[in-house]
């Protein structure tokens, strides 16, 4: 649904396109700016969601008058071509829209190809980092978004209940596989041992099947590797001195006891130095979730992005929501919403080693992204005055 939504809002971005127009700016002289398309597009897109990302990405670039060049992740290659196919039956010529597969040479080649103009990629820090550095270098245009630690804060005077629920859904949610998953919680003062007590249950009673059972909360992670890294994260906090409430790393699933799956895990007493805070393990939310009790002063001095708030509170701290989403230094804010992905005609992205560039995904800051600005001042010579103008024009 929300690649359907993006669809949607491309397809009334002639209104996004439009310019502005200044008549008689000075002697004679009409000014107006153009948004033209940048040529050849490229984009690098995760496995978690292969369907909506690379939308934010060919969606927008076609519609801006771009051709593109989507490399999806190996784990998933095949909802790339079903989009392709469904691209082409929509009426778009062939060579529009392109799939490649591969790995890291592919991606190289894309970076390297004097034709690519622009490339836009979602991934880890480290690989963003990596396609922003070496595109840069050759002049390209990159908007690269990069791993993320998601907070949420837990006010005093919560609805607890709500609470509960909103951290065990964008937590555990996807297996936690996924960059708008909540990975820390922020317990403001005495709310902490009963956040904790009510959570505990319901992480040890999370439903994790193989995927095509119905009612099931979880299914099994991408990869063994994947796996393996997770149960290693889970480790090192039990060896950094975290309190693991709920331990999920003996989970089996009857019938698939060689699958990539994992419990649900809860950890408490979480440290700002350790490795379970501060990095993002993509799929700790299923697997090794933290709780944190952590200081104001060091909440706002994380170097981190993404974070969410989830604030319930009564008129007196509604205050502190509004001034708090103003005064940190992230990309993206949810109050009272735990996972605030925002609709196709906002944008999304994040701060800090959260996005690499200047352009937030899809919205008007894909549109910006994916064209280029022009400039045109026009006079005609029945209004141009006799001998040589040594002055720039000014508005008159």
């Amino acid at each position: 649904m929300r690649g359907i939504e993006i669809v949607e809002f491309a397809c009334g971005i002639p209104n996004l396109l439009k310019t502005d127009f200044t008549d008689q700016i000075s002697g004679g002289i009409d000014n107006w700016n153009l948004r033209q398309p940048l040529g050849v597009a490229a984009g690098v897109t995760p496995f978690n969601f292969p369907m909506v990302v690379p939308c934010w990405m060919f969606v927008m670039a076609a519609a801006c008058g771009n051709t593109f060049v989507l490399k999806p992740s190996e784990r998933t290659p095949s909802a790339s071509i079903r989009l392709a196919e469904l691209f082409i039956e929509a009426g778009f010529p062939k060579g529009v829209f392109n799939v490649v597969h591969g790995g890291k040479a592919v991606v190289d080649a894309l970076i390297e190809h004097p034709d690519v103009a622009a490339i836009s990629v979602v991934g880890s820090t480290p690989v963003a980092e990596y396609i922003y550095s070496e595109s840069a270098k050759r002049g390209k245009r990159v908007q690269a978004l990069g791993s993320a630690k998601n907070h949420l804060v837990v006010m005093p005077d919560a609805d607890l209940d709500q609470a509960v629920d909103a951290l065990i859904a964008s937590s555990y949610g996807s297996a936690g596989e996924r960059c708008m998953a909540t990975s820390v919680a922020v317990a403001v003062g005495r709310i902490g041992d009963e956040l904790i007590e009510r959570l505990a249950p319901r992480v040890r009673s999370l439903r994790i099947g193989g995927g095509m059972e119905p009612d099931l909360d979880m299914g099994p992670l991408i990869s063994a590797a994947h796996r393996a890294k997770v149960l290693g994260y889970i480790d090192a906090g039990v060896a950094a001195g975290a309190r693991l409430v709920v331990d999920g790393r003996g989970h089996s699933v009857p019938g698939h006891e060689e699958g990539f799956f994992l419990g649900g895990s809860l950890f408490d007493d979480v440290k700002p130095d350790m490795s379970i805070y501060r990095e993002e393990i993509f799929g700790t939310r299923s697997s090794a979730w933290c709780a944190c009790r952590i200081s104001r002063a060091r909440l706002r001095s994380s170097t981190r992005t993404n974070w969410r708030t989830a604030y319930r509170s009564l008129r007196p701290t509604a205050a502190s929501a509004r001034a708090f989403s103003r005064q940190i230094q992230i990309g993206m804010v949810g109050i009272n919403v735990p996972m605030p992905v925002p609709p196709a005609w906002h944008s999304f992205g994040g701060w800090k080693t959260s996005l690499f560039g200047d352009h937030h995904a899809y919205g008007e800051e894909g549109v910006r992204f994916y064209t280029r600005y022009k400039s045109i001042m026009q006079r005609w010579p029945d209004s141009i005055a006799k001998g040589a103008e040594f002055t720039m024009p000014v508005a008159k």
